[in-house]
């Protein structure tokens, strides 16, 4: 990093309340790249006068550009965010006022929300709510439907990020990040994205690159006016920012997962596919997470050398070596599991599946197959919205446990664990679950829940804004269903909480030796 410019007045006008007609304190909060004064009800973004590897801001005109490229790329998501892009000016006696005079640098000017509305804190407060998760990771999949798509090779764009995050680890001060390990990354990953070349170049030359968010964690999210809002998107370098989608999407994931928010990065993904039907680029989600976390590794070691306190530098320091640990591990896989979680409504088949899902293999989990979903996406309707009873004709069920096994063996083929959630009363739907593992060469287990036919009813009475359509009297008909017999497949009593149910499974999923 260097640095250029001298904004120290800048700095000092933009510090003082009554340049904003204020008599009340201005908050600063200062990251790698730029300094953001909280003063009334707006907040005013001054990009810093530094150099990285990756990014400079070294003159007036390069600020000025990238301040209108912030503006006009987050108003794609956060267009009530976003107001303006003001000059701080010189007056002809010399003095440096906002808004007017002859431009010495820019801020964009924005409305200012409240610390706890960041999702940052909120998860710095407990897991974060199922329902919001889900939203947000609905609003993602919208945001990148119409994102601009670029064409081209995507392999080139995946190896010039890894090349820019050693050329960054490299040019940092040699006690932060161990050279061996950030050598072993390099080669690692370029080992990996040796194989995925030709899924990404595929991908690339199918809309799957598209110029993203690019800086997508859970500090660049807020609710805003009760809605998770992106904001803060990558603007200083748009090749940077157009990505896989599955690339912007894993910064988040692995934030969250590195948190220890195991459950809400598994539901986050699992819905983000549901909504894109995403399953040919899943392969490469070990080495996007990777990244991510390299990322955050050397910009948290950038952050650490910055600092003038020993306390505040170790503590830097230290989160970057877990960063870069963690992008190691992130590309350490296991052979993948089918796991098929059968029986009727009501007795808990998607609660037990949602809560394995984080459990089952390495980062992000399980991808969560739910026939209700399914059903739903083959409709062309969003999973809360109910379908009409010929949508559950025998033709249209037979589609949706065809269209089951062929994602659950593209899925499989990725080298990612599988969680199918469906009914499967009919044994030729459990069979074909088996043969599909069989085909594949992974383990298999089938978990059969049961349930007393009271608590299944209560189940589904008390449901709302769920997948699933069924009610009472879809229970009581499939109480009279004909099941043949389950074979393989492990009963396990449903009628106890979800908790009492999950470890059951885990029993029999450990027996099972899966």
């Amino acid at each position: 990093m260097r640095a250029c410019d001298d904004q120290s007045g800048t700095i000092d006008l933009l510090s003082r309340p009554e340049t904003y007609g204020l008599s009340g304190p201005v908050e600063r909060i200062d990251t790698h790249a730029a300094m953001v004064f909280l003063a009334g009800c707006r907040a005013f973004k001054l990009k810093r006068a530094v150099r990285y590897p990756y990014l400079d801001f070294s003159t007036v005109d390069r600020r000025k550009a990238v301040c209108d490229a912030e503006l006009a790329l987050n108003r794609r998501t956060a267009p009530d965010l976003y107001l303006a892009v003001q000059p701080v000016g010189r007056q002809p006696d010399g003095r440096l006022t906002l808004g007017e005079g002859v431009p010495v640098d820019w801020v964009v000017v924005m409305r200012r929300f409240a610390p706890e509305c960041l999702l940052d804190a909120m998860a710095g407060q407990g897991p974060l709510e199922p329902g919001l998760i889900r939203d947000l990771a609905d609003g993602i999949a919208a945001f990148h439907d119409t994102a601009d798509i670029v064409q081209g090779p995507g392999a080139d764009r995946v190896r010039a990020v890894i090349d820019g995050n050693r050329a960054s680890m490299a040019a940092l001060p040699e006690d932060l990040l161990p050279a061996a390990m950030c050598d072993q990354l390099h080669r690692r990953s370029l080992a990996v994205l040796e194989t995925l070349a030709p899924l990404l170049d595929k991908r690339g030359q199918s809309g799957h690159v598209r110029h993203c968010h690019g800086d997508l964690h859970l500090a660049n999210i807020c609710l805003w006016q009760g809605q998770s809002t992106l904001f803060d998107c990558l603007e200083f370098d748009p090749e940077l920012a157009t990505t896989d989608v599955l690339y912007d999407l894993a910064f988040l994931v692995m934030d969250m997962w590195q948190r220890g928010l195991h459950a809400g990065a598994s539901l986050l993904f699992n819905r983000y596919c549901d909504m894109r039907a995403e399953s040919d680029g899943l392969a490469a989600m070990p080495l996007f997470l990777s990244m991510r976390a390299a990322v955050r590794a050397h910009v948290n070691a950038s952050a650490a050398a910055r600092q003038s306190g020993d306390r505040q530098r170790a503590e830097k320091a230290n989160a970057a070596r877990g960063y870069l640990e963690a992008a190691l591990a992130f590309l350490d896989r296991k052979p993948p599991r089918l796991i098929a979680v059968g029986g009727l409504s009501g007795t808990g088949k998607s609660t037990l599946a949602g809560h394995l899902a984080p459990l089952c293999g390495a980062a992000p989990g399980a991808r969560w197959l739910r026939s209700d979903v399914l059903r739903k996406r083959l409709a062309g309707l969003p999973p809360e919205q109910t379908l009409p009873p010929e949508a559950y004709a025998r033709e249209r069920s037979a589609e949706v446990y065809r269209t089951l096994t062929e994602v659950a063996r593209r899925t499989l083929a990725s080298g990612m664990d599988v969680i199918v959630d469906a009914v499967f009363a009919d044994p030729a739907e459990r069979d074909a679950a088996a043969d599909v593992a069989a085909q594949c060469g992974v383990a298999f287990t089938g978990l059969w829940l049961e349930a007393p036919a009271s608590a299944m009813r209560e189940r589904v009475g008390a449901r709302r804004g769920d997948a699933s359509d069924a009610n009472a009297a879809v229970v009581d008909r499939q109480l009279g269903y004909d099941l043949g017999g389950l074979g393989a497949w492990r009963r396990i009593d449903a009628g106890g909480s979800p908790d009492t149910v999950l470890r059951a499974a885990l029993e029999q999923l450990h027996d099972s030796g899966s």
